[in-house]
């Protein structure tokens, strides 16, 4: 098996993201009604008509994203014949990916990360005061350099690394006095560029402890079962198969960096060549091309895309 398949995180999130698969097959119309059912309401209609700020709210951005990745590969399975446990080598997740990676290896039921994902957008957006966190994307330094800005930042405040994107892209995350102080540290440091995200709250940092608490407590009550294809964790950049294991370092991801790059270079080091991006966007098969030499990202959001999935599929076998 060369093939991965990988789940998009926030940013991704556009509105109409899901809409023409759910009106061309019943298979992801029956994902986004399960996750309504789930929720206890219409999140279909912010996720299809807006607007885009109340989708952007992280308590929506979450279990919206992961519908329409679930929608996606229900569709893949049933009209281009995916299975997670016989095509994927691998399955990662982007942050809130993770979770929809899990749910596609049928670790979690589609109603439990819905609600896993809702309670953990809510714990993020609670964990600290709007307007006194900050999250900066450095551009042109590597992970080691911009671990390097972030701890000269932080002086005695939060300020780490928050997600080690590749390509050159690091995201550094903590109060916003100190990610501010970052921004000017970095273009010292030869950042090509260093700018401030627009995020709610600074994620994958120390300050999301509150949130890493609700999660332990959350992810207590839920069944999970070994995935169908190793997970790739954020935290590790290794993979993990065990319940016990998945629920720790998914407790740990909340405050922890996202290892994107090292999880990509470890999938191509396993042999993966191609890297199915199933659900909304494309960031993560822009990415592919700048970590793994030779390997080829295969973004499936829409309609469109399910012949050509199905094309690249056989060829990977």
């Amino acid at each position: 098996m060369t093939a991965a398949f990988t789940f998009p995180g926030q940013g991704s999130q556009a509105v109409g993201m899901g809409k023409a698969l759910a009106e061309a097959f019943p298979a992801a119309r029956a994902v986004f009604d399960e996750v309504d059912a789930a929720l206890g309401e219409k999140l279909t209609a912010i996720i299809w008509e807006g607007p885009a700020e109340t989708l952007q709210l992280t308590e929506n951005a979450q279990p919206a994203l992961m519908a329409v990745s679930l929608a996606t590969l229900r569709v893949l399975e049933t009209e281009a014949g995916f299975s997670v446990a016989r095509d994927a080598a691998f399955v990662a997740g982007h942050s809130l990916g993770e979770y929809s990676a899990l749910a596609a290896a049928g670790s979690f039921s589609i109603s439990d990360t819905a609600r896993l994902l809702r309670i953990r957008g809510l714990a993020m957006q609670k964990a600290v005061p709007v307007g006194t966190g900050a999250m900066a994307a450095l551009l042109g330094l590597d992970y080691e350099a911009a671990v390097a800005v972030a701890e000269e930042a932080a002086q005695g405040q939060v300020c780490q690394a928050a997600n080690d994107n590749g390509g050159g892209q690091v995201v550094i995350s903590g109060d916003k006095a100190a990610v501010e102080r970052g921004l000017e540290i970095a273009k010292t440091n030869g950042a090509k560029r260093a700018m401030l995200l627009p995020v709610s709250a600074p994620f994958h940092c120390r300050l999301m402890q509150p949130a890493a608490d609700a999660m332990a407590e959350a992810l207590a009550a839920v069944t999970i079962r070994p995935p169908a294809s190793p997970l790739v964790s954020n935290v590790l950049a290794a993979p993990i198969s065990d319940p016990d294991e998945i629920r720790r370092r998914l407790i740990e991801q909340v405050t922890g960096t996202v290892r994107w790059r090292e999880s990509v270079a470890y999938m191509a080091s396993h042999g993966v060549t191609r890297f199915f991006e199933i659900g909304a966007g494309k960031v993560l098969s822009g990415l592919v091309k700048r970590i793994a030499d030779g390997a080829v990202g295969i973004s499936v959001g829409g309609p469109g895309d399910i012949a050509g999935a199905k094309d690249a599929l056989a060829a990977s076998h």
